[in-house]
């Protein structure tokens, strides 16, 4: 499917349950590699391995034991990813939330936009995700070109002197990280856990 059989338009009432879901399988697709990414540093196998030894002096279960502190990290992540990504923001400064549609009226993809939180800080992407069904046929690029139209009109709209679009990617994601790169983006920041990166930034100055 070529990027010009797609629209983007605001997201109607009757399409929040569709979109809703398709952040979930978007949060499912990654969060178990992000929580495998976090849990193998040496920080976090250290923490894992002193609350087992912990436990074998209360549990009976040396397996128990030595499972329990993984099972609750794991759904400790993976019920952090989903709260963050996995629901509708409300709708903020930038309008929105948006949805990719096939010419069929198939919804394919969301996205979601936030004014960063400082002066100059430009637009943010909160939510960007496209059916699985959909990936790899210019759906994401289409919306990031559309993201990236509505942070300039934005950083007009507000008298800002340059227009900017700052996209989170989770550290697993390396198939947005890489359109990102390809579209002009670069990483300039990150942030994570004891000292390692879970989530990463891409910019763009528009």
């Amino acid at each position: 499917m070529a990027p010009s059989h797609l629209s983007v338009r605001e997201m109607r009432e009757d399409e929040k349950p569709l979109v809703l879901e398709m952040l979930k399988a978007g949060v499912k697709d990654t969060e178990n590699r992000v929580a495998l990414h976090a849990l193998t540093r040496p920080p976090a196998l250290l923490l894992l391995a002193a609350a087992s030894s912990g436990l074998r002096f209360v549990l009976a279960s040396f397996a128990l034991a030595l499972l329990l502190p993984v099972f609750l990290a794991v759904a400790a992540m993976k019920l952090g990813l989903r709260a963050r990504w996995g629901s509708l923001p409300p709708p903020g400064g930038l309008g929105g939330p948006w949805v990719a549609v096939r010419g069929s009226g198939d919804v394919c993809g969301v996205l979601a936009l936030a004014p960063g939180t400082g002066a100059g800080d430009g637009a943010r992407v909160t939510r960007l995700s496209v059916s699985r069904w959909h990936r790899r046929r210019g759906v994401g690029r289409r919306l990031l070109a559309f993201a990236e139209s509505r942070a300039r009109a934005w950083a007009g709209g507000m008298g800002e002197p340059r227009a900017r679009l700052v996209v989170p990617v989770a550290v697993a994601a390396w198939g947005v990280a890489g359109m990102l790169e390809g579209c002009g983006y670069q990483a300039e920041g990150s942030w994570g856990c004891m000292g390692y990166t879970l989530v990463r930034e891409f910019s763009k100055e528009l």
